[in-house]
Order: structure tokens, then sequence, then C-alpha cells
């Protein structure tokens, strides 16, 4: 492969975290040879709502971008996640913790839940939540980040964790790795976009001093509008609604309160959802709800009704439309983070499925000649990837017994994709659970969420019974008292912070 074809000038359309992620990621691979520049303005400002994340984050920054953990922690004034709590959602009285990382262990080609199963649907074990670490120990406040000499087979030696932080600090803390690699910041507004005349790819980006931006590559990181993929290229949008109700958000700060909790609080409410996300210097807000059966007005008024402490500004409102792009790359444009499709921050998938789309687009790199397999790939993996999240949004919605509002009524009983209902009619039957090779989220996910809420299978696989009753109570009780042991050597969440990574005063 000739150098002369190599790809030397990529251009970064928009700031945020998604922005500085790219920015940052193309400057640590593509840095030498290659100019890496990213315009933003600071009249438009940031979504900056994704404060919290999935344990993929960890691998992205340290493989991706080599951040080291503590920095990145303190200077973000970061917690850790170990999970969601999720309450009211099957009914109004119910909780449940999804937990990040492994439920059990196997014994054999079955899964740990299938051994538990039998001893649940005879009463005789408890919640599933007592055989997962990160499940047991959230609700404790108990975390750490795992012991390097832990004994064989201690659920301490691999603990699985996300991180719950300040958005717009991060954005800062990523814009300083990346300018240190040279990426170099541009500010101004794009008012218009150059193509070639002969296959519509974009050129050059013109800013409202005049100055022209011109480029190989163009990552649209834009947010909602998709200034270049959709405003300039039409990509299309496919609507998702008709599965996802919710289509605004009222967000606020407010001072925190009590311990950190090493988890994400989500309350199900009578038009969709509240979050509570502990940060070390405050506590982030937001009702995530549906237009159509609440105000905007009787949303803020909930939202403030509902905080731990006293409100830090005026909440401010988001609208989106859950969906994603028909494609997310078009010519010599791949749109990452919200440009690229939003669903919702139910799940805190925005930041993941940004990094994923970087890290796709490093995979799929292109020359000059921008063949046209890679885009293929890249869009077809996206779509996939995007569709499988999907369903698994739709879970929470749709498996509920709620019915004291419209809200619930509609989302209990609405039509869901096939893909999903073949997925809860599986496990129903016997607690099976099939993981599609693009699913992001894997059996402890699927199984926790459906059991918390109240999809409990009638029967379990057929090959339990092969295991002698004595043994089974065995290893099921065993398993149990490992993570129990586990949790009970765990620091407070507040004191390994305060250990570990504790920020500077704000």
């Amino acid at each position: 492969m000739s150098s002369d074809n190599r790809i030397r000038n990529v251009v970064v359309v928009g700031g945020g975290s998604a922005g500085w992620m790219a920015a940052a990621a193309l400057a640590t691979f593509f840095g030498n040879g290659s100019q890496v520049r990213l315009v933003e303005s600071e009249e438009i400002g940031i979504v900056g709502v994704g404060e919290s994340t999935v344990p993929y984050m960890k691998a992205f920054n340290s493989q991706v971008l080599g951040i080291r953990e503590a920095d990145f922690v303190a200077q973000t004034q970061g917690t850790f996640k170990l999970g969601i709590q999720f309450n009211d959602w099957g009914r109004i009285g119910d909780s449940y913790v999804h937990g990040f990382g492994t439920i059990g262990r196997s014994l054999g080609p079955l899964p740990f839940h299938q051994y538990w199963l039998k001893l649940f649907l005879a009463g005789r074990a408890p919640d599933i939540s007592a055989y997962s670490l990160p499940t047991a120990a959230a609700p404790l406040n108990k975390f750490m980040s795992g012991l390097a000499d832990a004994p064989p087979g201690s659920p301490l030696a691999d603990i699985a964790y996300g991180y719950q932080f300040d958005a717009g600090l991060y954005a800062r803390y990523l814009r300083s790795l990346a300018e240190q690699r040279g990426t170099k910041r541009i500010e101004g507004k794009i008012v218009d976009v150059v193509q070639r005349s002969d296959d519509g790819f974009i050129e050059a980006v013109v800013l409202e001093s005049g100055e022209r931006v011109e480029g190989e590559l163009f990552i649209d990181c834009s947010g909602f509008r998709g200034l270049l993929i959709e405003q300039t290229l039409k990509a299309g949008y496919e609507n998702w609604s008709e599965w996802l109700p919710c289509d605004r958000a009222m967000v606020v700060p407010c001072e925190g309160a009590g311990p950190l909790t090493p988890y994400t609080r989500v309350t199900a409410q009578a038009a969709g959802w509240q979050w509570r996300i502990p940060l070390q210097h405050r506590t982030g807000n937001g009702y995530v709800y549906s237009s159509q059966h609440i105000s905007d007005d009787e949303a803020a008024a909930t939202l403030l009704a509902n905080l731990d402490g006293l409100a830090l500004a005026e909440p401010r409102p988001l609208r989106f439309t859950p969906g994603k792009r028909r494609k997310f790359w078009n010519k010599n444009v791949v749109a990452v983070g919200l440009a690229g499709g939003f669903m919702e921050p139910l799940e805190s998938t925005s930041i993941y499925l940004a990094q994923s789309g970087i890290q796709r687009l490093l995979a799929l790199f292109p020359n000059q000649d921008f063949d046209p397999m890679l885009a293929d790939r890249f869009n077809r993996e996206s779509a996939v990837e995007h569709e499988r999240v999907r369903d698994f949004l739709v879970l929470h919605y749709n498996a509920t017994e709620r019915d004291d509002t419209a809200f619930w009524n509609h989302c209990r009983t609405m039509p869901v994709p096939d893909t999903l209902r073949e997925t809860v009619d599986l496990f129903r039957m016997d607690g099976r659970y099939f993981r599609n090779a693009e699913d992001f989220f894997a059996l402890p996910s699927w199984v926790q969420v459906m059991l918390g809420q109240r999809i409990v299978p009638r029967g379990y696989h057929p090959m339990v019974d092969q295991l002698p009753e004595d043994r089974l109570v065995q290893f099921v009780e065993g398993v149990g008292q490992t993570v129990a042991n586990a949790v009970n050597t765990m620091p407070s969440h507040q004191d390994f912070i305060d250990r570990h990574c504790k920020s500077p005063a704000m």
C-alpha cells in the first residue's frame, strides 16, 4: 500500500465528550504524519448530560487513550459505578439492581442462574442479587477496583465497574489530552459546508469569520442536529418512537447529600423516569419523559420535588427523537455520538456507543480512495449494535405490571420488536438466554433486568436435574457465601475515593 494514498487531514466537527474522544483517539494513533483539527464554538455549548457509563469505558480509557484511572476520576469529580438501581419499574415499591459483571459461576455448560432457578422456584434461595458481587455490594455503598493478589476464583479478582463523572470536566480533560498529542482546536461557528461537485464528498467547512477548514475525512460530532451527516448529506433517520416513548428530558444538578453511592439510581415516574448520579462535588439529576403524557412545566416540577439537595441551577430542557441514522458513514463523513443517533440515557449507553463507533472507525480506517466496503461494514455493524441496545431498553418499559398512568399502560401494552419478543418468551419458558454475537449487553444484564421486572421463568433447564440435590444446594449456597464474604472485605465507596482519587475542591 502506498503511503501517498494515506489520509493526512482529519477534521472533527463539534466538541463535547464525543468530539474530544474522537480527536484524542485519532491523534494518538494517527498523530504522526496526519493532522487532526477540531472545530467548535463556545457559543453553541454541549449537551453534557452523559455523566454515567458502562464498564467498556475503563478499557477505552486505558487501552485506546492511555489514561490513568485515578487521575481521570479526580480531574472529573468522578465516582465509581457498580450498576444501576431501578425503583418502581415492575410495580410501585419494587427495587432491583442491574449490576455489572457476572452472576455466580457456571457449572459445566450451564450458567449459574439455571441452578439457582431450581431452588428459587421451590422457595429455597434468595433473590439473584445475592450471587453477584457488584449487585450485592452496590446497595451497601461498598467499592473496590479489584485485588491483583486475590485467590483463584475470588469475585474480588476482577470487578466490573463503570464511572459517574462531570461530562463538562471530562470534555475539558480530553481536550487537554488531545491537544498534548497534537490536535489543533479551531474556535468558530460553521456557516457553510462545501461539497465536491463530482461526488458530493465534503471538501471544507466555512466559519463565520470566513476561514475555510479543509479536510479529507470529517468526523461529525455536532450533536442531535448532525450538521454534516444529516443537514448536508441527508443520511436519513430511523425513528424508534413507537418502542421508545420518551422524547424529552429536564436536567438539573443539585447539592450532594448522604454517602456517595457506587451506582446510578433510576426511579420510574408517572410519565417516564428520573435519574440520580452522585459525583464528588454535586449530584446530577434528570427526568426523561414522554411529551405526550406530561408537560415540560410538570416535568420540571416533578424533578425539583424529588432532589436530594438544593438545586444548583434552573432545570434545562432537552428534546430528542429516539433512533439512529440510516447511515453512520456516508461519503467521507463518519457520525460519532449524538450525531449518529440517540435512544435515551436509561442504561448509560450514549458514551459507550460513541466509543464503540470510534474503535470501529480505527479498525476500518480508510485511505483517500474511501473503498465503499469499509463504510458498508461500518454501517452494518453500527446498525445491529444500535438495534440490540434498543431491544434491551424497550424491555425495561414493556416488562411492567404498572397500569396507574396512561404512560405505563401504553408501555405495557405496546407491540415490541420481534427480536425482543423471542428473547423474553424463551426466558419465560425455562430461563434460557442466547446472546447474539453483536450484543453489548450479555446474559447477566438480561437475566437481572428480566427477573427484576417480574419475568420469572416457569421452569429451568432439564440438565439441572442431573446434579444431585445435596450438591445443588451446596453449590448455590457456596457461591452466595463467597460473594457475601467478599463484599464484607470491601471498603466503603467514599473511603476508596478518599484514598485513591479524591478531587480537588471546586
